[in-house]
């Protein structure tokens, strides 16, 4: 007689074939294909799953929470970005962290990767060591002792020369008085680009 798992024990079972798909898609070699066209400075949005995220889409009204900066480590992509501590026992702050674990489904619901556009691969390399060298910069939205997600990203080209072109957003809530740059703000940027995510075949 052939043995099946009782009907009762799919409930249980269901999330452990959940967990199991997550891991075979993010330890996949190929998975680093679909960034096969993008380039180190380039920036990646994300809808966070954080109540901070929550947050600032109810001001924003917009599709992203956050946004980092990506670039090659060898064959690796890696992030860097502003945020409220993520890691248990790591301050807020500027973090370099993996590509897997930025947009990992239990921090990320939403993705995408922006080209930023007409740069030359030396302002590249600016942008991306001037955000590298921030790390350990607390995070914060108020004040200009330390930098947010959005900030670290737009000064890191502002160091390489370039502008984006971004629009501020007028916020009147308790303690956030005042212009500040929001995703959405940042995505009216002309020098940004969608890149289209090419995956492998079989994935």
């Amino acid at each position: 007689m052939e043995n099946r798992a009782p009907i009762s024990m799919l409930p249980r079972l269901l999330p452990v074939a959940w967990l199991l798909g997550q891991w075979l898609f993010f330890s996949s070699p190929s998975w680093a294909a679909p960034l096969s066209t993008a380039m180190s400075g380039d920036l990646i949005f994300r809808e966070g799953t954080e109540p901070v995220s929550e947050a600032v889409l109810s001001v924003d009204k917009g599709r992203f929470s956050h946004v980092g900066m990506l670039f090659k480590d060898g064959d690796a992509w890696k992030v860097i970005h502003s945020t409220p501590a993520e890691v248990q026992g790591r301050a807020d702050g500027v973090v370099i962290d993996s590509l897997t674990f930025f947009i990992s489904p239990d921090r990320a619901r939403q993705w995408e990767v922006f080209h930023v556009q007409n740069v030359t691969q030396e302002e590249r390399r600016t942008a991306v060591e001037w955000a590298a060298d921030h790390k350990g910069t607390p995070f914060t939205i108020l004040g200009n002792r330390g930098l947010y997600c959005i900030t670290l990203v737009y000064e890191a080209w502002q160091a390489a020369g370039v502008d984006l072109g971004v629009k501020l957003t007028h916020l009147q809530v308790p303690l956030a008085s005042g212009d500040f740059l929001l995703p959405s703000g940042l995505l009216q940027s002309s020098r940004l680009k969608h890149v289209e995510m090419k995956f492998p075949e079989g994935n």
